[in-house]
Protein backbone atom coordinates (compact mmCIF):
# COMPACT_ATOMS: atom_id res chain seq x y z
CA UNK A 1 0.00 0.00 0.00
CA UNK A 2 1.00 3.48 -0.69
CA UNK A 3 2.46 5.42 2.65
CA UNK A 4 1.36 9.25 3.37
CA UNK A 5 2.44 10.73 6.15
CA UNK A 6 0.32 12.37 9.09
CA UNK A 7 -2.24 15.29 8.11
CA UNK A 8 -1.60 14.41 4.26
CA UNK A 9 -5.13 14.34 2.45
CA UNK A 10 -5.25 11.25 0.48
CA UNK A 11 -4.71 11.44 -3.64
CA UNK A 12 -6.36 9.08 -5.98
CA UNK A 13 -5.08 8.27 -9.43
CA UNK A 14 -6.86 7.96 -12.85
CA UNK A 15 -6.07 4.65 -12.53
CA UNK A 16 -7.49 4.13 -9.54
CA UNK A 17 -10.49 5.71 -10.22
CA UNK A 18 -11.65 3.42 -12.97
CA UNK A 19 -11.22 0.71 -10.79
CA UNK A 20 -13.52 2.06 -8.01
CA UNK A 21 -16.11 -0.51 -7.01
CA UNK A 22 -19.13 1.12 -7.43
CA UNK A 23 -21.71 0.20 -4.68
CA UNK A 24 -24.23 2.43 -1.69
CA UNK A 25 -21.76 3.86 0.62
CA UNK A 26 -18.75 5.22 0.55
CA UNK A 27 -16.72 4.48 -2.45
CA UNK A 28 -12.94 3.27 -1.93
CA UNK A 29 -9.93 3.14 -4.13
CA UNK A 30 -8.38 -0.33 -4.78
CA UNK A 31 -4.61 0.06 -2.81
CA UNK A 32 -1.72 -0.49 -4.96
CA UNK A 33 -3.79 -0.55 -8.68
CA UNK A 34 -0.94 1.90 -10.38
CA UNK A 35 1.47 -1.14 -9.68
CA UNK A 36 -1.19 -2.75 -12.65
CA UNK A 37 -1.08 0.01 -14.76
CA UNK A 38 2.34 1.54 -14.83
CA UNK A 39 2.39 4.65 -17.32
CA UNK A 40 3.84 8.06 -16.96
CA UNK A 41 1.39 10.84 -16.51
CA UNK A 42 0.23 13.11 -19.52
CA UNK A 43 1.78 16.29 -18.13
CA UNK A 44 1.06 17.83 -14.55
CA UNK A 45 -2.35 19.08 -13.90
CA UNK A 46 -2.59 22.96 -13.79
CA UNK A 47 -3.16 22.68 -10.02
CA UNK A 48 -0.05 20.49 -9.09
CA UNK A 49 2.59 22.95 -9.53
CA UNK A 50 3.04 24.59 -6.54
CA UNK A 51 2.42 20.82 -4.90
CA UNK A 52 5.96 19.55 -7.13
CA UNK A 53 7.68 22.80 -6.83
CA UNK A 54 10.77 22.59 -4.08
CA UNK A 55 11.00 24.57 -0.85
CA UNK A 56 12.74 27.67 -1.30
CA UNK A 57 15.52 26.60 0.84
CA UNK A 58 16.40 23.03 -0.55
CA UNK A 59 18.68 22.78 -4.15
CA UNK A 60 16.87 22.80 -7.50
CA UNK A 61 16.19 19.35 -8.63
CA UNK A 62 13.50 17.86 -11.42
CA UNK A 63 10.57 17.20 -9.85
CA UNK A 64 10.57 13.81 -11.06
CA UNK A 65 13.58 13.28 -9.56
CA UNK A 66 12.73 14.59 -6.19
CA UNK A 67 9.30 12.34 -6.71
CA UNK A 68 11.08 9.32 -7.02
CA UNK A 69 13.76 10.27 -4.14
CA UNK A 70 13.74 8.60 -0.55
CA UNK A 71 14.23 10.12 2.51
CA UNK A 72 15.12 9.25 5.90
CA UNK A 73 12.05 9.00 7.10
CA UNK A 74 11.12 6.59 4.25
CA UNK A 75 13.81 4.27 4.52
CA UNK A 76 11.39 1.32 5.07
CA UNK A 77 9.65 1.68 1.55
CA UNK A 78 9.69 -0.84 -0.33
CA UNK A 79 10.83 -0.62 -4.28
CA UNK A 80 7.24 -1.73 -6.07
CA UNK A 81 5.95 1.28 -3.77
CA UNK A 82 8.32 3.74 -5.47
CA UNK A 83 6.31 2.51 -8.57
CA UNK A 84 3.73 3.53 -7.27
CA UNK A 85 4.97 7.26 -6.16
CA UNK A 86 6.70 7.87 -10.04
CA UNK A 87 3.86 6.64 -11.57
CA UNK A 88 0.43 7.19 -9.74
CA UNK A 89 1.25 9.68 -6.68
CA UNK A 90 2.99 12.30 -9.23
CA UNK A 91 0.77 14.90 -7.41
CA UNK A 92 2.12 14.89 -3.86
CA UNK A 93 5.69 15.00 -4.17
CA UNK A 94 7.41 14.75 -0.69
CA UNK A 95 9.17 17.70 0.40
CA UNK A 96 12.18 18.00 2.97
CA UNK A 97 9.73 19.73 5.21
CA UNK A 98 7.33 17.08 7.42
CA UNK A 99 4.33 19.64 7.67
CA UNK A 100 1.38 19.02 5.62
CA UNK A 101 1.01 20.27 2.15
CA UNK A 102 -1.06 22.84 1.08
CA UNK A 103 -4.74 21.93 0.62
CA UNK A 104 -6.38 20.97 -2.14
CA UNK A 105 -9.93 21.02 -3.31
CA UNK A 106 -11.48 17.55 -3.02
CA UNK A 107 -11.36 15.38 -6.11
CA UNK A 108 -15.03 15.62 -8.10
CA UNK A 109 -16.27 12.15 -8.56
CA UNK A 110 -16.56 10.41 -11.34
CA UNK A 111 -20.31 9.32 -11.01
CA UNK A 112 -21.04 13.07 -11.38
CA UNK A 113 -19.44 13.88 -14.36
CA UNK A 114 -22.00 14.46 -17.37
CA UNK A 115 -21.90 11.74 -19.87
CA UNK A 116 -20.28 12.77 -23.22
CA UNK A 117 -23.20 10.57 -24.84
CA UNK A 118 -25.58 12.01 -23.12
CA UNK A 119 -27.47 9.85 -21.71
CA UNK A 120 -28.32 9.84 -18.06
CA UNK A 121 -27.44 6.38 -16.78
CA UNK A 122 -26.45 3.00 -17.70
CA UNK A 123 -30.64 1.92 -17.27
CA UNK A 124 -31.07 3.98 -19.94
CA UNK A 125 -29.18 2.30 -22.41
CA UNK A 126 -30.50 -0.57 -21.21
CA UNK A 127 -34.08 -0.91 -22.67
CA UNK A 128 -32.38 0.19 -26.22
CA UNK A 129 -31.75 2.33 -28.62
CA UNK A 130 -34.96 3.53 -31.81
CA UNK A 131 -34.29 5.01 -35.25
CA UNK A 132 -37.02 6.99 -36.90
CA UNK A 133 -37.19 9.71 -39.19
CA UNK A 134 -39.89 12.93 -39.11
CA UNK A 135 -40.96 15.21 -41.59
CA UNK A 136 -44.02 17.54 -41.38
CA UNK A 137 -45.64 18.19 -44.86
CA UNK A 138 -46.78 21.69 -44.31
CA UNK A 139 -48.93 21.89 -47.77
CA UNK A 140 -50.78 18.98 -46.93
CA UNK A 141 -50.90 19.42 -43.50
CA UNK A 142 -49.58 16.00 -42.36
CA UNK A 143 -46.81 14.23 -39.58
CA UNK A 144 -45.31 11.52 -41.87
CA UNK A 145 -43.38 9.33 -38.76
CA UNK A 146 -41.15 6.65 -40.17
CA UNK A 147 -40.30 4.45 -37.94
CA UNK A 148 -36.72 2.14 -39.19
CA UNK A 149 -35.80 0.00 -36.69
CA UNK A 150 -34.95 -0.42 -32.66
CA UNK A 151 -31.73 -2.37 -31.67
CA UNK A 152 -31.01 -3.69 -28.03
CA UNK A 153 -34.32 -4.12 -26.89
CA UNK A 154 -34.90 -5.22 -22.90
CA UNK A 155 -35.53 -8.72 -23.06
CA UNK A 156 -39.66 -8.94 -22.16
CA UNK A 157 -40.20 -12.75 -22.57
CA UNK A 158 -39.25 -15.79 -21.20
CA UNK A 159 -37.28 -17.02 -23.96
CA UNK A 160 -35.01 -13.59 -23.33
CA UNK A 161 -36.39 -12.13 -26.23
CA UNK A 162 -39.47 -9.65 -27.04
CA UNK A 163 -42.78 -9.03 -29.83
CA UNK A 164 -41.80 -4.98 -29.92
CA UNK A 165 -44.00 -2.28 -31.57
CA UNK A 166 -43.77 1.22 -31.82
CA UNK A 167 -46.82 3.42 -31.04
CA UNK A 168 -47.50 7.15 -31.11
CA UNK A 169 -49.86 9.71 -29.21
CA UNK A 170 -49.57 13.71 -29.50
CA UNK A 171 -49.56 15.45 -26.30
CA UNK A 172 -51.10 17.29 -24.97
CA UNK A 173 -54.39 15.30 -25.44
CA UNK A 174 -52.78 11.77 -25.71
CA UNK A 175 -55.95 9.22 -26.34
CA UNK A 176 -56.73 6.55 -29.25
CA UNK A 177 -57.98 9.47 -31.46
CA UNK A 178 -54.45 10.10 -32.20
CA UNK A 179 -53.05 6.63 -31.46
CA UNK A 180 -51.03 5.13 -34.09
CA UNK A 181 -48.89 2.33 -34.10
CA UNK A 182 -47.05 -0.08 -36.48
CA UNK A 183 -47.56 -4.35 -36.72
CA UNK A 184 -45.65 -6.30 -34.59
CA UNK A 185 -42.44 -8.37 -35.06
CA UNK A 186 -42.01 -11.28 -32.96
CA UNK A 187 -39.28 -13.11 -31.05
CA UNK A 188 -36.66 -10.14 -31.25
CA UNK A 189 -34.73 -7.90 -29.73
CA UNK A 190 -33.66 -5.77 -33.07
CA UNK A 191 -36.45 -5.20 -35.16
CA UNK A 192 -37.22 -3.52 -38.50
CA UNK A 193 -40.48 -1.79 -39.10
CA UNK A 194 -39.38 0.60 -42.11
CA UNK A 195 -42.91 1.78 -41.68
CA UNK A 196 -44.44 5.19 -41.86
CA UNK A 197 -47.69 6.59 -39.69
CA UNK A 198 -49.05 9.73 -40.78
CA UNK A 199 -51.19 12.26 -38.82
CA UNK A 200 -53.35 14.23 -40.49
CA UNK A 201 -54.64 17.67 -40.01
CA UNK A 202 -51.16 19.22 -38.18
CA UNK A 203 -51.37 22.72 -38.67
CA UNK A 204 -48.54 25.43 -37.55
CA UNK A 205 -50.15 26.04 -34.03
CA UNK A 206 -49.83 22.48 -33.57
CA UNK A 207 -45.85 22.10 -34.21
CA UNK A 208 -45.18 24.86 -32.17
CA UNK A 209 -46.93 23.73 -28.94
CA UNK A 210 -47.68 19.82 -29.39
CA UNK A 211 -45.04 16.99 -28.38
CA UNK A 212 -45.09 13.31 -29.90
CA UNK A 213 -44.58 10.69 -27.83
CA UNK A 214 -42.91 7.40 -29.09
CA UNK A 215 -43.29 4.32 -27.00
CA UNK A 216 -42.01 0.60 -28.01
CA UNK A 217 -44.34 -2.11 -26.41
CA UNK A 218 -43.92 -6.08 -26.16
CA UNK A 219 -47.27 -7.63 -26.88
CA UNK A 220 -49.02 -10.40 -25.13
CA UNK A 221 -51.08 -12.63 -26.04
CA UNK A 222 -52.38 -13.74 -22.79
CA UNK A 223 -51.97 -10.61 -20.49
CA UNK A 224 -51.61 -6.77 -20.64
CA UNK A 225 -48.89 -5.54 -23.13
CA UNK A 226 -45.76 -4.05 -21.42
CA UNK A 227 -43.99 -0.99 -21.43
CA UNK A 228 -40.37 -1.47 -23.16
CA UNK A 229 -39.19 2.58 -22.95
CA UNK A 230 -40.07 5.49 -25.09
CA UNK A 231 -38.63 9.14 -25.92
CA UNK A 232 -40.13 12.37 -26.78
CA UNK A 233 -39.85 14.85 -29.79
CA UNK A 234 -41.18 18.52 -29.34
CA UNK A 235 -42.55 19.34 -32.78
CA UNK A 236 -41.23 22.56 -32.54
CA UNK A 237 -37.86 21.43 -33.48
CA UNK A 238 -38.70 20.29 -36.86
CA UNK A 239 -38.57 22.44 -40.20
CA UNK A 240 -41.42 22.38 -42.26
CA UNK A 241 -41.17 20.19 -45.19
CA UNK A 242 -37.46 18.79 -44.06
CA UNK A 243 -36.57 15.21 -42.92
CA UNK A 244 -35.08 14.76 -39.64
CA UNK A 245 -33.85 11.18 -38.97
CA UNK A 246 -32.86 10.26 -35.00
CA UNK A 247 -30.99 7.73 -33.31
CA UNK A 248 -32.30 7.82 -29.71
CA UNK A 249 -31.73 5.95 -26.56
CA UNK A 250 -34.60 4.77 -24.74
CA UNK A 251 -36.08 6.34 -21.62
CA UNK A 252 -38.14 4.94 -18.59
CA UNK A 253 -42.06 5.77 -18.73
CA UNK A 254 -42.59 9.50 -18.01
CA UNK A 255 -45.48 10.94 -16.07
CA UNK A 256 -48.64 12.56 -18.45
CA UNK A 257 -49.81 15.71 -16.82
CA UNK A 258 -53.17 14.80 -16.68
CA UNK A 259 -54.50 18.22 -16.12
CA UNK A 260 -52.97 19.93 -18.83
CA UNK A 261 -54.45 17.25 -20.98
CA UNK A 262 -58.20 18.12 -20.16
CA UNK A 263 -57.29 21.87 -20.19
CA UNK A 264 -56.13 21.31 -24.09
CA UNK A 265 -58.78 18.43 -24.66
CA UNK A 266 -60.43 18.84 -28.80
CA UNK A 267 -63.01 17.59 -30.22
CA UNK A 268 -61.05 16.55 -33.51
CA UNK A 269 -60.60 17.82 -37.16
CA UNK A 270 -62.42 18.22 -40.21
CA UNK A 271 -60.84 18.95 -43.62
CA UNK A 272 -63.74 20.81 -45.73
CA UNK A 273 -63.14 22.06 -49.34
CA UNK A 274 -65.30 24.91 -50.70
CA UNK A 275 -65.71 25.93 -54.38
CA UNK A 276 -68.23 28.12 -56.61
CA UNK A 277 -69.06 26.29 -59.62
CA UNK A 278 -70.21 29.09 -62.08
CA UNK A 279 -71.27 26.09 -63.93
CA UNK A 280 -73.65 24.85 -61.60
CA UNK A 281 -74.39 28.15 -59.92
CA UNK A 282 -74.10 26.79 -56.69
CA UNK A 283 -71.60 26.34 -53.81
CA UNK A 284 -70.05 22.67 -53.38
CA UNK A 285 -69.15 21.58 -50.11
CA UNK A 286 -66.85 18.53 -49.51
CA UNK A 287 -66.60 16.90 -46.50
CA UNK A 288 -62.91 14.74 -46.62
CA UNK A 289 -62.29 13.57 -44.03
CA UNK A 290 -61.83 13.42 -39.82
CA UNK A 291 -58.97 13.07 -37.90
CA UNK A 292 -58.69 12.61 -33.77
CA UNK A 293 -62.19 12.58 -33.31
CA UNK A 294 -63.41 12.10 -29.69
CA UNK A 295 -64.55 8.88 -28.46
CA UNK A 296 -68.02 8.47 -27.77
CA UNK A 297 -68.65 4.70 -27.54
CA UNK A 298 -67.73 2.21 -25.15
CA UNK A 299 -65.62 0.63 -27.09
CA UNK A 300 -63.49 3.51 -27.03
CA UNK A 301 -64.51 4.92 -30.61
CA UNK A 302 -67.07 6.39 -32.20
CA UNK A 303 -69.81 5.85 -35.56
CA UNK A 304 -69.55 8.95 -37.06
CA UNK A 305 -70.67 11.04 -39.76
CA UNK A 306 -71.23 14.77 -40.84
CA UNK A 307 -74.34 17.13 -41.61
CA UNK A 308 -73.84 20.62 -43.33
CA UNK A 309 -76.40 23.26 -43.36
CA UNK A 310 -76.40 26.78 -45.06
CA UNK A 311 -78.00 29.31 -42.90
CA UNK A 312 -80.36 31.16 -42.44
CA UNK A 313 -82.71 28.26 -44.05
CA UNK A 314 -85.69 29.83 -44.35
CA UNK A 315 -87.09 26.88 -45.85
CA UNK A 316 -85.32 24.24 -44.04
CA UNK A 317 -84.08 22.54 -47.08
CA UNK A 318 -80.63 23.05 -46.79
CA UNK A 319 -79.35 20.24 -44.63
CA UNK A 320 -76.93 17.34 -46.42
CA UNK A 321 -75.54 14.05 -44.62
CA UNK A 322 -72.88 11.34 -45.10
CA UNK A 323 -72.84 8.47 -44.81
CA UNK A 324 -72.05 6.63 -41.06
CA UNK A 325 -68.72 5.23 -40.58
CA UNK A 326 -68.49 2.32 -38.15
CA UNK A 327 -65.76 2.20 -35.37
CA UNK A 328 -63.51 4.85 -36.40
CA UNK A 329 -61.91 8.14 -35.17
CA UNK A 330 -60.17 8.98 -38.26
CA UNK A 331 -63.00 8.16 -40.98
CA UNK A 332 -62.73 9.24 -44.41
CA UNK A 333 -65.89 10.49 -46.65
CA UNK A 334 -64.74 12.02 -50.02
CA UNK A 335 -69.12 13.31 -50.66
CA UNK A 336 -69.62 16.46 -51.69
CA UNK A 337 -72.87 18.65 -51.99
CA UNK A 338 -74.47 21.56 -54.18
CA UNK A 339 -75.84 24.26 -52.61
CA UNK A 340 -77.62 26.46 -55.59
CA UNK A 341 -77.39 29.95 -54.57
CA UNK A 342 -76.37 33.09 -56.57
CA UNK A 343 -72.82 34.02 -55.60
CA UNK A 344 -73.71 37.11 -54.48
CA UNK A 345 -76.15 35.77 -51.86
CA UNK A 346 -72.91 34.15 -50.33
CA UNK A 347 -71.89 37.19 -48.47
CA UNK A 348 -75.12 36.83 -46.11
CA UNK A 349 -74.85 33.02 -45.91
CA UNK A 350 -73.05 30.96 -43.29
CA UNK A 351 -72.02 27.11 -43.46
CA UNK A 352 -72.51 25.28 -40.61
CA UNK A 353 -70.91 21.71 -40.24
CA UNK A 354 -71.51 19.08 -37.61
CA UNK A 355 -70.17 15.99 -36.83
CA UNK A 356 -72.19 13.18 -35.07
CA UNK A 357 -71.99 9.40 -33.60
CA UNK A 358 -74.69 6.90 -34.89
CA UNK A 359 -76.45 5.04 -31.53
CA UNK A 360 -78.78 2.63 -32.71
CA UNK A 361 -82.24 2.86 -30.09
CA UNK A 362 -81.51 6.45 -28.63
CA UNK A 363 -80.34 9.23 -29.31
CA UNK A 364 -77.15 10.53 -31.45
CA UNK A 365 -74.21 12.01 -29.85
CA UNK A 366 -73.05 15.53 -31.06
CA UNK A 367 -68.99 15.42 -30.91
CA UNK A 368 -68.39 18.50 -32.88
CA UNK A 369 -68.33 20.99 -35.12
CA UNK A 370 -67.23 24.19 -37.17
CA UNK A 371 -69.45 27.48 -38.49
CA UNK A 372 -67.78 29.45 -41.87
CA UNK A 373 -68.98 32.64 -42.73
CA UNK A 374 -69.30 36.15 -42.21
CA UNK A 375 -69.44 36.03 -38.63
CA UNK A 376 -66.67 33.31 -38.34
CA UNK A 377 -63.08 33.95 -37.13
CA UNK A 378 -59.56 33.16 -38.46
CA UNK A 379 -59.22 30.33 -40.33
CA UNK A 380 -63.04 30.10 -40.70
CA UNK A 381 -63.46 33.30 -41.75
CA UNK A 382 -60.37 33.64 -44.53
CA UNK A 383 -61.61 30.09 -46.03
CA UNK A 384 -65.06 31.39 -46.50
CA UNK A 385 -63.63 34.90 -48.19
CA UNK A 386 -60.81 32.63 -49.78
CA UNK A 387 -63.91 31.00 -52.19
CA UNK A 388 -65.83 33.95 -52.45
CA UNK A 389 -62.99 35.53 -54.54
CA UNK A 390 -62.06 32.78 -56.49
CA UNK A 391 -64.96 31.38 -58.41
CA UNK A 392 -64.33 27.69 -60.01
CA UNK A 393 -60.94 27.13 -57.40
CA UNK A 394 -61.51 24.71 -55.04
CA UNK A 395 -60.06 25.67 -51.48
CA UNK A 396 -59.11 23.25 -48.57
CA UNK A 397 -58.37 23.79 -45.19
CA UNK A 398 -58.08 22.08 -41.69
CA UNK A 399 -60.63 23.49 -39.19
CA UNK A 400 -60.86 22.54 -35.18
CA UNK A 401 -63.79 21.16 -34.42
CA UNK A 402 -65.41 22.70 -30.90
CA UNK A 403 -67.92 21.52 -28.57
CA UNK A 404 -69.97 24.81 -28.54
CA UNK A 405 -71.64 26.54 -31.74
CA UNK A 406 -73.44 29.78 -31.34
CA UNK A 407 -76.65 29.97 -32.43
CA UNK A 408 -76.61 26.08 -33.77
CA UNK A 409 -79.51 23.61 -32.63
CA UNK A 410 -77.13 20.78 -31.64
CA UNK A 411 -79.96 17.85 -32.34
CA UNK A 412 -79.96 15.42 -34.83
Amino acid sequence: MTLRRRGEKATISIQEHMAIDVCPGPTRPIKQISDYFPRFPRGLPPDAGPRAAAPPDAPARPAVAGAGRRSPSDGAREDDEDVDQLFGAYGSSPGPSPGPSPARPPAKPPEDEPDADGYESDDCTALGTLDFSLLYDQENNALHCTITKAKGLKPMDHNGLADPYVKLHLLPGASKANKLRTKTLRNTLNPTWNETLTYYGITDEDMIRKTLRISVCDEDKFRHNEFIGETRVPLKKLKPNHTKTFSICLEKQLPVDKTEDKSLEERGRILISLKYSSQKQGLLVGIVRCAHLAAMDANGYSDPYVKTYLRPDVDKKSKHKTAVKKKTLNPEFNEEFCYEIKHGDLAKKSLEVTVWDYDIGKSNDFIGGVVLGIHAKGERLKHWFDCLKNKDKRIERWHTLTSELPGAVLSD
